[in-house]
């Protein structure tokens, strides 16, 4: 079997392999834009193991030599970088210490979604940042209606709130304003409410998602967007080792029989720790 260390940059790679029937051995560098990363791949004689860091903007190479055959694993960046002691950096060592993992087994292997999961990861990404939009719109339309004394808070988005806020006598950019605001409110507000459905259909479809839902507080984009996060929950030992891989401990020092504790670590998925302290607020308030 052939195994290669892949250090991933967007634009080229550096690649350390292993043929491990022949001992056979060498490095090469393989720049993307050129099809020199395609060609190799579907060039291997045999099936090969890749492994490489988690880093963004690689599910086209994923993708690509998955469909030639191959197999990828991804490893946690922070462990891999731990087995390296030396300060000399650089993409030919960052290479070989992949491969050098994989010959020997240690390669920290993470969970990676399906191509399914992914997709539907890009869902709520997407509403998440359509709703922070339409949030920064509010507030602007705010802004506009408090500087005329008009002060609705919640209210400003009625029927009868929207209608006064029409109706401020305004200075003629400030007017453009509030109508252009008011245009990319609507929009935003059509928007959102398809990707809402959206959200609620897919969670109706996973019965995970549905357990999940029939705890207080927590609904369709909560319960989805949990089971996209963690995944096979077998994998996890107990309760505490998820609220670990979310960041949701406290930090700890000890040394000495000292015990200090300190704020939650934030190390794991920000939406994911965002959604489940809103689920906690709303639980609280709705069924204390």
């Amino acid at each position: 079997m052939i195994i290669i260390g892949c250090d991933f940059h967007p634009s080229w790679q550096q690649i350390c392999w292993l043929d491990q029937r022949t001992g056979e051995t060498a490095e090469q560098k393989l720049v993307h834009a050129t099809g020199e990363a395609e060609k190799f791949y579907q060039g291997l004689s045999s099936p090969a193991l890749i492994g490489m860091e988690a880093t963004g903007n690689c599910q086209w190479f994923v993708d690509m030599v998955t469909k030639a055959g191959h197999e990828v694993w991804i490893g946690d960046a922070a462990k891999i970088r731990a087995q390296e002691v030396r300060r000399q950096k650089h993409d030919r060592r960052d290479a070989a210490l992949l491969l050098k993992l994989l010959e020997e087994k240690k390669f920290p292997k993470i969970w990676t979604p399906s191509s399914q999961q992914r997709d539907l990861r890009q869902l709520l990404i997407h509403r998440n940042k359509l709703v922070r939009l339409r949030a920064q719109v509010k507030n602007g339309l705010q802004h506009l209606a408090m500087n005329r004394g008009l002060q609705k808070q919640r209210r400003l988005w009625s029927a009868a709130g929207q209608q006064a806020l029409r109706d401020l006598v305004l200075q003629p950019w400030a007017s453009r304003r509030r109508g252009d605001l008011l245009g990319l409110l609507e929009v935003l507000d059509g928007q959102v409410g398809s990707l809402d459905m959206a959200v609620k259909e897919a969670a109706e479809k996973d019965s995970q998602a549905q357990l999940l839902m029939s705890q207080p507080g927590v609904g369709p984009v909560t319960s989805l967007a949990f089971v996209l996060t963690i995944g096979d929950v077998t994998r996890f030992a107990r309760g505490k080792n998820v609220a670990s891989y979310l960041g949701l401990i406290p930090g700890e020092y000890r040394s000495g029989g000292k015990q200090r504790l300190g704020p939650i670590t934030k190390q794991g998925n920000r939406f994911m720790r965002m959604l489940l302290v809103e689920a906690a607020q709303v639980a609280v308030r709705c069924d204390p």
